[in-house]
């Protein structure tokens, strides 16, 4: 499989993945992951939710591919620790007010799942048939 083919790939499951925690917290449990902002409520749906995946992995792809483009040394190693670093930034909301348990337990279990599939599948090495 060609690198493109398998970050594609990668990238199609990084965004299935939360909306996967998504349809199990919603429909299915009965509880809509919803943050509030004052007065405001955004509710968080399947769309919103694939979204994000699909920017932050858009993002995460751009930036490798510019590391392997400028010639950085262990390029998928520095990607590597940068993505770790961004996941770990990404909990950072998590800790603020505007949402219950719930919400706040959905949106903790699709980050790493986003991040577990990206990771190595953006980073990983193309396998070449001989």
């Amino acid at each position: 499989m060609s690198a493109r083919a398998r970050r594609s790939a990668a990238t199609a499951a990084a965004v299935l993945a939360p909306v996967a925690i998504w349809a199990a917290t919603d429909p299915l449990l009965g509880h809509p992951p919803r943050i509030t902002d004052g007065e405001e409520t955004l509710d968080l749906g399947a769309a919103p939710v694939a979204v994000v995946a699909l920017l932050a992995s858009l993002a995460g792809w751009a930036l490798l591919a510019a590391l392997e483009r400028l010639g950085v040394r262990r390029a998928r190693a520095v990607w590597t620790g940068v993505a770790v670093a961004v996941l770990a930034v990404s909990f950072l909301p998590l800790a603020g007010d505007g949402m219950d348990s719930g919400t706040r337990t959905a949106l903790a279990a699709m980050h790493p799942a986003v991040a577990a599939v990206l990771i190595p599948g953006l980073a990983g090495r193309s396998r070449v048939h001989s």
